[in-house]
């Protein structure tokens, strides 16, 4: 049913994404599917890494180490924005169309104030609306 699995991973959260990771691994055994985990990233140094080179390494890195806990096909890549916040779900879901993905698990924050004050946005929604495949959105 699901051959390639998009999970879009900020390195400096997985702590905060466990449970939409161990969801996507879940599947992917299930399904026999490759996890093919994305991250988007700003031109400039992050607490992760000084370059998008230096990221692509370190998420290399993060799903080799995936992929052999847990005995599944991994694959990534790494895509620069000049600015995530206004670029991050177009930089998405063009991913998911040029990958041939057929699914995408993402986490997503619960509801605060910032989401009824409408000063957050939420990147998931954001994906489901744009996207032509189904999207598991994982709290």
């Amino acid at each position: 049913m699901y051959s390639k699995i998009l999970v879009p991973v900020d390195l400096a959260h997985t702590d905060q994404m466990s449970k939409a990771l161990d969801t996507a691994i879940d599947i992917a055994k299930h399904y026999g599917a490759t996890l093919f985990y994305v991250s988007v990233t700003n031109t400039t140094p992050s607490s992760v890494s000084h370059n998008p080179s230096e990221l692509a390494d370190k998420l290399q890195e993060f799903a080799d180490e995936q992929g052999k806990i847990h005995g599944v096909d991994t694959d990534i890549e790494v895509i620069s924005a000049t600015d995530t916040a206004v670029e991050l779900t177009d930089r998405l879901v063009k991913m998911i169309h040029d990958s041939n993905a057929d699914l995408v698990v993402m986490a997503s924050h619960k509801p605060g104030i910032g989401d009824r004050l409408h000063i957050l946005h939420s990147n998931a929604a954001n994906i489901v609306k744009n996207s032509d495949v189904s999207v598991f959105v994982v709290r």
